[in-house]
């Protein structure tokens, strides 16, 4: 078998091309970008005080640095720009829906990035994130309902700002432990992109997803249980708006509600955390965007005797199997399906692994 049949029996649309090319080196520059700047924002973000206190919702006994999500930032953006310098985007429907992402998470860095340093309204908040949804929107990137109703298209709207919203509100409660929001987003990012890499019309989710796996990746070699650096609800706002982003790109049409399985599947642990949360606290009487807790699953683990450690990789476990049966419901052959996954967990291992050893590394010196 040659680089070529190998290649196109991976599901990849045109391995005569250098897209894939481009693919591969925007995830690795991501990586390496994100894992090298993250140690010098910690430097900075220790020094000004950007840190998250001990609290309810937290697990962390002293201040931690939560500026991690500008380098995951930083890091997409550094990828992007580059991989399309030395690889032109000269479709403009592709490079209009790149730049449409890359605004609406933006904005949600920012308004993130401000409440974790000095706390915003959560209603500020809410109306941020519909606006990033109606930019999403307005670019043509929306959940299309074709129910044959007069009001399909409003409710299409709605759908749309539902799911884009609720994904980016239920990846930012997942971040209460180490290691757990940057994961499963390691883990939903690769998912997608390999179901988007089999289509040529969806170069920009693949280009983009590239990308925010490469980020996620780098940044969970620091976040890994002993975490010293939490990427914040500007991290995690921008995560996940660009995972549901992604998830629906392409106009997902939809004729009934079953057909919105596959793509729910992708981030089905994030959406049974942040449903059980809700439901929970509206039946106590509270707020469930504004009152912190430990009701989450990440809790429950833990209450059961589990570590940290442990508990985020039963979730990552999870998550890699509702990613395959979401993949597998995509059409994806079972030779697609065996190399993303063995590619995911070869990736976390290493970098679980390299984490590992940096403790050990620096407990010994300290001990000395």
């Amino acid at each position: 078998m040659n680089l070529y049949s190998f290649l196109q029996s991976l599901g990849i649309a045109n391995p005569s091309g250098t897209g894939w090319l481009a693919v591969v080196f925007t995830f690795i520059l991501a990586w390496v970008v994100t894992y090298r700047f993250i140690p010098q924002v910690r430097t900075f973000a220790l020094r000004v005080g950007w840190a998250d206190q001990p609290n309810a919702r937290r697990l962390n006994r002293e201040p931690l640095p939560n500026a991690g999500g500008l380098a995951i930032y930083a890091g997409v953006i550094a990828a992007l720009i580059l991989a399309t310098f030395l690889r032109p985007i000269v479709i403009e429907a592709v490079l209009a829906q790149v730049l449409t992402i890359l605004l609406g998470g933006s904005m949600l860095v920012l308004v993130g990035f401000i409440d974790d340093q000095f706390g915003l309204p959560p209603l500020f908040r809410l109306l941020t994130q519909i606006l990033a949804s109606l930019l999403l929107i307005a670019s043509g990137t929306i959940i299309q309902l074709n129910f044959g109703t007069p009001i399909d298209s409003i409710l299409s709207v709605l759908l749309t700002i539902l799911w884009v919203v609720g994904i980016t509100n239920a990846v930012n409660l997942m971040d209460g432990m180490d290691g757990l929001a940057g994961g499963i987003s390691f883990i939903t990012a690769m998912s997608l992109l390999a179901v988007s890499a089999q289509f040529e019309t969806r170069a920009a989710a693949t280009l983009v997803l590239a990308a925010v796996a490469g980020s996620a990746l780098g940044f969970l070699r620091h976040n890994f249980h002993p975490s010293h650096i939490i990427m914040g609800d500007a991290g995690a706002y921008f995560l996940g708006y660009v995972l549901a982003g992604t998830s629906i790109l392409g106009n997902l049409k939809v004729t009934t509600l079953f057909a919105l399985i596959p793509t729910v599947l992708f981030v089905l642990v994030p959406v049974l955390d942040t449903t059980q949360v809700f439901v929970r606290r509206l039946m106590a009487g509270k707020n469930p965007l504004s009152t912190p807790g430990k009701d989450h699953l990440h809790h429950r683990l833990l209450a059961w005797g589990f570590s940290q450690r442990h508990a985020a990789i039963i979730l990552w476990a999870i998550t890699l199997v509702s990613n395959w049966v979401a993949m597998r419901m995509q059409g994806m052959s079972g030779i697609m399906m065996l190399a993303t996954t063995i590619g995911i967990v070869l990736l976390l291992s290493f970098t679980v692994w390299r984490r590992l050893r940096a403790v050990l590394r620096a407990t010994k010196k300290m001990a000395k």
